[in-house]
């Protein structure tokens, strides 16, 4: 075992299947001579847990009660400031191993060996909401990734988005102020439905490219480990040669990108606030760890102004189809923290925490965030030693003269505590201009000092154009339904008016439908075009369309880890639906049967069926797909049932596959959802006869078959006539 593989494998004792070492864990710490007991955090043993110490037992607490002091006044300082952003997070650990050797483009070394696994934490988190907010609002997503590197901790903290709605630092902290809860009511939460939001927006036109994004289904994933992650600006790559590639880096998820219909998030976030969380946490617990592959692309230092586009530019992306994306290596998640407090809410990301053979460059945005993240974790941890908390500190070795402040847990010993020195062993020890270590790059500077934006950065349309042009017609509809449902929560016309004039300049069709329920004037570019901060400007792309900017037909094909609902009633018929569950199953789904009431149903048959939960506590939103089986009396029941009927409908509605068979194709013709005469609507698959055995030719394979294909596809948004769909 090498020994960062060592390392990877000492940051936590392993754990049995059955948690047996985090129990032996807890129960060390409270037994003592075998005899179960609580300590203060001094280890005095507490004599009593449930009663203060009194002046009788009716009588005033005694101040001298120290063990409820201490308790207590724990208790109060429990609750840390909570992030300013990126608030809502959950994370995982896991590892992260290189494919091949990277060496001919930097030199750092978790990027050089195969058989180096790199421990890794990763933190996903929304921007805007509160600790308290929903998982499903429509937000960017934090993806944030700690690795923890033989050279020290390297972060790649980035979104699931490639692009930032601001061009330099400077406007963060009014960017953020504007898509806050409006300070004279704290209202709405985790939401930029509201004015102060469109107000800064509308006045932002290098914010339209990101607006396009957020308002994409990207903003509202079905999963944590279904997105994309980013790390938006550009870094460097620098060899051993100190030669330098400029590079994007990129997270492509194995299960591919899949969003939520807008009308199911806002469901989720009713029914549960942590869909999200729980998804994460759930798949991880039941061994299908989510994995990624770490994507670079990569520009030589020479072709920096080959593009027409500014690299430097966080409000631009690099077409995939201008510069592939190589994939390096993969990130696997197989480990939930023990504890979400001391893990996954006190880890600090820093973009300033990179290794030899990883450097910045001069984006405005970036060299920002580099003072600003320190500054807040300072204030958010306590102080400046928040590096030497357990989730914080690396597996390298690390020595330097920083000294004290709170919560300092090094031991420092001897003397000395300064550079240069000479009193340890007579040596004169000095660090002044050494070959090793981390070195920047020696780029030439520009003179003289100005307060102005590179003309290079001006274009704000272009690229906004090219993510529109690259959807598919059904992605097209659901950014123009989102750019609509903002909007109407605008209560000041003229701001809605200013939207729709900057997207008349990304598309003329888009601007005018998003404009047409909104109560305001037709957009008018010429409006937008004689605005303050507003560019004429404008590059050519070579290509008018870009597949790898669209969801559709990503990730592996495979329905792992997919969650379908199977519907029953007393008197279904179980033969019907064993067939078709053992398929999907084997191809790695996990079924749940949806009944009327917890505990057991009858079938057709008399078996009885263990059901796993209600159509009311885990309704249709929770699941990717639904399986209506045979039985003449339980699809009778369940079309009396209003739950059940609103469960399919309401499948049906958010565009998921659905599956039915024998009676179960009659219960979806009378709601009007199941098939003609000539043809069944896309993703729902029909068996008029019940099928009961799977062999190579059988029909109940052939339906398996079709079922699982129409899972995989995620959604089939091309469905007909769903906004008629009383659900």
């Amino acid at each position: 075992m090498t020994q960062q593989n060592k390392a990877a494998a000492g940051r936590r004792p392993a754990k049995g299947g059955d948690g047996s070492s985090a129990k032996q864990e807890q129960l060390a710490a409270f037994t003592a001579d075998n005899t179960p007991h609580l300590t203060t955090n001094q280890g005095l043993q507490i004599p009593d847990n449930h009663n203060s110490l009194r002046a009788g037992v009716r009588g005033p607490t005694l101040l001298e009660d120290f063990i409820l002091r201490e308790k207590i006044t724990h208790f109060d300082h429990e609750r840390i400031p909570e992030r300013a952003v990126h608030a809502r997070g959950s994370a995982a650990h896991g590892y992260f191993e290189v494919y091949k050797s990277m060496s001919q483009f930097t030199c750092a070394e978790f990027l050089q060996d195969p058989a180096v696994k790199t421990p890794v934490f990763v933190r996903f988190s929304t921007v805007a909401g509160s600790r308290g907010s929903a998982d499903t609002v429509r937000d960017v997503r934090g993806f944030a990734v700690k690795f923890y590197t033989q050279q020290g901790n390297y972060d790649l903290v980035g979104n699931n988005i490639p692009v930032f709605f601001i061009q330099d630092a400077i406007k963060f902290p009014d960017l953020i102020h504007a898509v806050k809860p409006e300070p004279h009511n704290e209202m709405p939460q985790a939401a930029s439905a509201h004015d102060t939001f469109w107000d800064f927006a509308s006045l932002m036109p290098e914010s339209t490219h990101m607006l396009m994004w957020a308002m994409s289904d990207r903003a509202i994933p079905r999963s944590l480990r279904m997105m994309e992650g980013f790390g938006v600006h550009t870094f460097r790559f620098i060899n051993s040669r100190g030669e330098s590639h400029f590079v994007k880096f990129h997270w492509k998820p194995k299960l591919g990108i899949h969003g939520l219909a807008w009308d199911e998030a806002q469901k989720i976030a009713g029914k549960d606030a942590d869909f999200h969380r729980r998804d994460l946490w759930e798949a991880i617990e039941s061994g299908n760890f989510p994995e990624w592959e770490l994507g670079v692309q990569m520009v030589p230092q020479d072709k920096e102004h080959a593009f027409g586009f500014d690299l430097l530019d966080p409000t631009k992306i690099i077409p995939e189809e201008m510069v592939p994306v190589q994939r390096i290596g993969r990130m696997v998640l197989n480990r939930n923290p023990d504890n979400f407090f001391a893990e996954t809410e006190q880890v600090a990301f820093h973009p300033g925490h990179v290794v030899p053979g990883i450097d910045f460059t001069n984006d405005p945005l970036l060299q920002g965030r580099l003072f600003s993240y320190t500054d807040t974790q300072i204030s958010r941890l306590g102080g400046a030693n928040f590096h030497e908390l357990p989730i914080n500190k690396g597996v390298c070795p690390f020595h330097n003269f920083q000294r004290d402040g709170m919560h300092r847990q090094t031991i420092a010993r001897g003397q000395v505590a300064y550079e240069p020195h000479s009193l340890i062993d007579g040596k004169e020890f000095r660090i002044d201009g050494g070959s090793g270590g981390f070195q920047s790059f020696p780029e030439a500077l520009e003179p003289p000092k100005v307060r102005r934006r590179s003309p290079s950065f001006d274009d704000h349309f272009t690229q906004a154009r090219l993510f529109f042009n690259s959807q598919s017609a059904s992605e097209k509809e659901h950014i123009i339904a989102a750019f609509r449902f903002e909007l109407s929560k605008v209560e000041v016309p003229a701001v809605r008016q200013r939207m729709v004039d900057n997207l008349a300049h990304v598309d003329e069709k888009l601007a005018r439908r998003v404009a047409e329920p909104l109560g305001i004037n037709a957009p008018d570019a010429k409006a937008a075009a004689g605005r303050a901060g507003f560019r004429e400007h404008r590059f050519t792309m070579p290509i008018d369309e870009s597949r790898a900017l669209s969801m559709l037909d990503t990730g592996d094909g495979s329905i792992k880890t997919r969650k379908v609902a199977i519907l029953v009633a007393d008197g279904v018929d179980s033969a019907s639906l064993k067939p078709i569950r053992e398929a999907i199953e084997q191809a790695g789904a996990q079924c749940k049967v949806v009944g009327p009431r917890l505990g057991t149903i009858a079938s057709a048959s008399k078996r009885q069926l263990d059901v796993d939960a209600t159509f009311i506590n885990m309704p249709s939103v929770m699941f990717d797909a639904v399986l209506v089986p045979a039985g003449a009396q339980g699809v009778e029941a369940m079309s009396r049932n209003g739950d059940a009927v609103h469960f399919v409908l309401e499948a049906y509605k958010h565009c998921k596959a659905i599956c039915a068979v024998g009676e179960g194709v009659q219960m979806l013709a009378t709601l009007g959802i199941g098939p003609d005469a000539k043809s069944a609507p896309p993703g729902v698959i029909v068996a008029a006869t019940p099928v009961t055995n799977l062999g190579d030719d059988s029909a109940a394979t052939k339906i398996a078959n079709d079922f699982i294909a129409a899972i995989a596809k995620h959604r089939h948004w091309d469905r007909p006539n769903v906004e008629g769909v009383p659900a």
